[in-house]
């Protein structure tokens, strides 16, 4: 606490020493030590030091300021090398991590490769690195790992190695992650949503993964296309990823059979999907398999009987929301239809199957399409009167034919035929299933909860910046892709087992982006969460003391492995 100058009186001679003294916890009271020792005054005078009383008092006053200014520059925080700050985001999804209980798994699947750092651990890091933080992998090893607790002491070199390799065994991961969340949280996969999107690359060069394809953001640059498939609850149980410039017709069959033959979806399956993916083989294998299915068909290519039927108003019943306000209309047929593929062999095979046939009509998508149609023929006018070339005329093709005349020369003739049909097919829409006892209202609905995939592919591009890939290995982006779809996999359970969809995933993404706190010592951290209900009921679900200002080791510990 503080030093002093202690005169002790021995016989007729003045001894001097300096002491310390210092709080004792076990007599909760003041103790003191010596410091140092000096001598007899006597002594000390006959040494030379005339007034030593006065020499060894100026001292003790030094040693006693030089402590109050150390006090003082250890009660201030101080610029250091590090930041004080901590990532504690991801905390929430690490719950839901030890849950699925698969680091046995990955030490199994990493036991032959004498790796000199743990693969579950590298990629348990990535995963959350890519949820709080979704930069580059040299920027999350450099700028959000030393931010994340505890410290993680893999080397660059190692990360890059680990991607690689989880890209290598990325459909035996998914296995995992799917057998795991079957064992700890049920998965329902009686009804399966299927959908594909694709991811560009800034290259110019070509790989045997990155093609160059129809990209869903029209660019020019080589794209690695993504199936996904979700449960019924939109839980993520299976991926693959294909060459960009393949087809994605052949990547719901695959994905399905694989998921099958490792017995990760038992039982029928109602497969549901985009039109893109509605095609003759995919329905008859469906069949065939015991499963069904659930696609839309564009009305414009149907045949002119089907179309017919759909444009017909025979039939059509209004569906209105609690206000009264219609919603849409709605019509049903059942009756055999036969489908035919050509086989590997050559060999045409036909088959005629029992579907259920749903007709709607959206007054929303009609508006929108109408609108849409009118912007088009717009440009078509536009780009007519100004003698413009074929290549400006992008998406507005379609409403013109190019006549060629002199040469390479041709004449811009709108086509008021194809302008016309789109008129009387907006806002119509066929539904085609293989459930014939399903209600027409449940199977509209139902192939409207494709949206949802739609947002786990939103959330890989926005919330996790799965694009634009830098990455050139094959492997490296196999194991980029997966660590985005572990993400997503963590986020949805968080969303749907936990929380019950109490909150949706752009309110979780906030939190684990806001949940930070700062080092203010070696055992207290400020957090830096704002109160409120969301809070309150994350931490009481979680068990997280999220509503505390301070935080301390053992707390975040805790939170880390409960």
């Amino acid at each position: 606490m503080a030093y002093f100058l202690k005169k002790t009186k021995r016989g007729d001679r003045i001894y001097l020493s300096i002491y310390e003294s210092f709080y004792s916890p076990e007599t909760k009271n003041t103790k003191h030590k010596s410091y140092q020792k000096i001598g007899f005054v006597d002594t000390l005078i006959q040494q030379g030091i005339d007034d030593p009383i006065s020499v060894y008092q100026k001292e003790v006053d030094e040693l006693n300021q030089k402590r109050k200014l150390e006090k003082q520059k250890s009660s201030t925080l101080q610029i250091g090398a590090q930041s004080p700050e901590r990532l504690l985001g991801y905390l929430p999804l690490a719950k839901v991590l030890n849950i699925l209980d698969v680091q046995e798994a990955f030490e199994f699947l990493s036991k032959n490769r004498q790796f000199q750092f743990d693969l579950y651990e590298l990629f348990s890091a990535l995963v959350f690195a890519r949820t709080i933080a979704p930069f580059s992998k040299w920027k999350t090893y450099n700028d959000i790992f030393p931010k994340m607790f505890p410290q993680y002491t893999f080397s660059y070199d190692q990360v890059l190695d680990g991607v690689e390799f989880i890209g290598k065994e990325y459909e035996k991961i998914i296995e995992i992650l799917t057998v795991a969340t079957q064992d700890n949280f049920v998965l329902d996969t009686t009804r399966s949503y299927f959908d594909c999107t694709n991811f560009y690359f800034e290259i110019d060069k070509e790989s045997e993964l990155q093609r160059k394809g129809p990209s869903k953001e029209n660019r020019k640059d080589p794209i690695v296309g993504m199936g996904l498939l979700l449960d019924r609850n939109t839980i993520p149980i299976g991926m693959k990823i294909y060459p960009g410039n393949e087809s994605e017709k052949p990547v719901l069959r695959n994905v399905i059979q694989s998921l099958k033959k490792r017995n990760n979806m038992a039982g029928r399956t109602i497969q549901i999907a985009d039109k893109g993916l509605n095609c003759a083989l995919n329905i008859i294998e469906a069949v065939n398999n015991g499963d069904g299915y659930l696609f839309s068909k564009s009305v414009k290519q149907l045949p002119e009987k089907e179309r017919k039927w759909v444009l017909l108003e025979n039939d059509y019943k209004i569906v209105i929301d609690k206000n009264g306000v219609p919603l849409y209309r709605i019509k049903e047929c059942i009756d055999e239809f036969t489908y035919t593929y050509m086989d590997k062999n050559g060999n045409k095979i036909t088959k005629k199957v029992k579907e259920k046939r749903v007709a709607t009509y959206n007054y929303n998508l009609a508006r929108k399409k109408e609108i849409e149609i009118n912007r088009m023929v717009t440009k078509v006018k536009g780009l007519k009167a100004s003698q413009a070339k074929r290549d400006e005329y992008g998406e507005a093709a379609k409403y013109v034919k190019f006549v060629d005349q002199d040469g390479n020369k041709a004449e811009t003739v709108i086509n008021e035929a194809a302008i016309e049909k789109d008129r009387k097919c907006a806002g119509y829409n066929m539904l085609v299933t293989s459930e014939i006892n399903m209600e027409a209202k449940d199977i509209y609905h139902t192939y409207h909860q494709l949206w949802t995939i739609e947002e786990s592919f939103r959330i890989m591009k926005s919330e996790l910046d799965a694009r634009p890939v830098y990455l050139q290995k094959e492997n490296s982006i196999k194991g980029h892709f997966l660590i985005c779809y572990a993400s997503v996999l963590l986020e949805r359970l968080l969303q749907y087992k936990i929380f019950n969809n109490r909150y949706g995933a752009c309110q979780l993404f906030e939190f684990m982006r806001n949940f930070k706190v700062t080092k203010v010592n070696e055992k207290r951290y400020i957090n830096h969460l704002t109160s409120c209900s969301m809070i309150d009921d994350l931490g009481a679900t979680l068990n997280f003391p999220l509503t505390n200002f301070y935080l301390t080791n053992s707390q975040i510990k805790m939170m880390h492995t409960r």
